[in-house]
């Protein structure tokens, strides 16, 4: 191994995730660990993850990718669906941990476009919008070939854009929102309402795909918000892919059939009906090959320049 290996991390509401990325996006070494209930853990379980990943290896950066809000400038996270972390200072931990070497924060839906964009589903697309749905819904951009992150790093913020003022509540403190209805345990919610008696995400895929009627509405009714999101995203923004990961993603037709279905039914104009939705090419790995690429291009090597 040498010495222009990055260490990234994805940080998930369920699982923290570490790899040593080499600088062809090679993952050299991975680990995952749950994701602590409780900040006093967090510090810890970082510790020993990064740890173990880096192996005495010195990296050349480190890579964090966070659900959000973020704040870039403190370095601190307040992930949604996470409600134990509030103005967490991940920098500060991480450079903590690593020392001497920068470290990078990016979101965890930016960092998963940038992944795919990079080594996965959205190679040769100009302008394209990553979304993770999972226990929340995260999304980033990747605009005419270059990540968007935004001024303040929260720009794709997807799961969080309202898309029926009537909706339900959402834990970011509005109503109607993508993550209120797409995500996997708001279709579960939704489901139970109605008359389904299964607890999780997988079992709601299981019994879709053995034609509960039930399960199916779930996943039609979560579809049709998700595709309003991205429709909304597609018109402002002139996209020409959406790359969609996470959890949820692996029931694979029973979501993409609906939901493409749907954008479909909602793209009006002739400029977003070329918008192709496609499914992670890189899996799991996504978000860490993002964090990863983020880190190289906010750090190049000063013989060796790297383009986004």
């Amino acid at each position: 191994m040498d010495h222009q290996a990055v260490l990234a991390v994805d940080i998930g509401g369920t699982k923290i995730a570490a790899g040593l990325v080499g600088p062809d996006g090679t993952v050299r070494r991975h680990a995952e660990t749950a994701t602590p209930a409780n900040e006093p853990l967090i510090g810890e379980a970082l510790r020993t993850l990064l740890t173990s990943v880096a192996g005495g290896v010195r990296p050349s950066a480190v890579g964090l990718a966070s659900a959000g809000p973020l704040d870039l400038r403190r370095g601190t996270v307040s992930p949604v669906n996470i409600p134990a972390w509030r103005d967490f200072p991940l920098v500060e931990l991480a450079a903590g941990i690593v020392p001497g070497v920068p470290v990078t924060l990016v979101g965890d839906g930016i960092a998963a476009a940038v992944g795919e964009h990079w080594r996965g589903a959205g190679r040769g697309s100009v302008s394209m919008l990553g979304i993770v749905v999972s226990t929340g819904i995260g999304g980033g951009l990747v605009l005419n070939g270059v990540p968007y992150p935004g001024p303040s790093g929260n720009a794709g913020h997807l799961g969080h854009t309202v898309v029926d003022p009537a909706g339900p509540s959402c834990t970011c403190g509005a109503a109607g929102c993508v993550e209120a209805y797409a995500s996997g345990p708001s279709m579960v919610r939704w489901a139970r309402r109605h008359g389904w008696t299964g607890t999780d995400a997988r079992g709601l895929a299981a019994d879709a795909g053995r034609g509960d009627p039930i399960a199916l509405a779930a996943f039609d009714q979560g579809t049709q918000a998700l595709a309003r999101g991205i429709v909304a995203a597609a018109t402002l923004c002139d996209l020409d892919r959406v790359v969609i990961g996470g959890g949820v993603s692996a029931a694979g037709p029973l979501l993409f059939t609906p939901l493409r279905r749907h954008v479909e039914r909602f793209s009006t104009l002739g400029f977003v009906r070329r918008l192709t939705v496609q499914p992670s090419a890189l899996g799991r790995q996504s978000g860490l090959l993002g964090a990863a690429r983020s880190a190289m291009l906010a750090t190049p090597a000063p013989d060796e320049p790297i383009s986004a």
